[in-house]
């Protein structure tokens, strides 16, 4: 059997060692992209939510989000610049930097 070195750290709370592991590894940054998919409704407003959906985030931060109709997506491409100020304000590492706009057929909201 190996030994075990003693050590001399004193313990630490589990929220303050699981803290510390998410901000070491990178973590954050994917978080707060994830906070932008659930936050997409309040962020872009009830009109291109309902003709949107927020699938996912690459790890370099471009955001692919389903569009009803390609006059939408077109619509939507020449108002990026503004949409991503909005879903990147009050985030500090600024995670958004892109989004891929792809034409597709939208789910209805269900939560209305």
């Amino acid at each position: 059997m190996t030994e075990r070195k003693k050590t001399t750290q004193k313990p630490v709370p589990l929220a303050d060692a699981l803290q510390a592991w998410i901000k070491r590894t990178g973590l954050v940054k994917r978080m707060d992209q994830a906070v932008v998919l659930e936050e997409w409704a309040e962020l872009v407003g009830p009109q291109i939510a309902k003709v949107t959906a927020p699938e996912g985030v690459s790890q370099d931060g471009v955001l692919r989000v389903r569009v009803a109709t390609a006059p939408w997506a077109s619509e939507l491409q020449m108002m990026t610049s503004k949409i991503i100020g909005r879903l990147n304000t009050g985030r500090p590492a600024r995670p958004i930097t892109g989004i891929r706009w792809v034409v597709g057929s939208v789910a209805p909201d269900r939560t209305l």
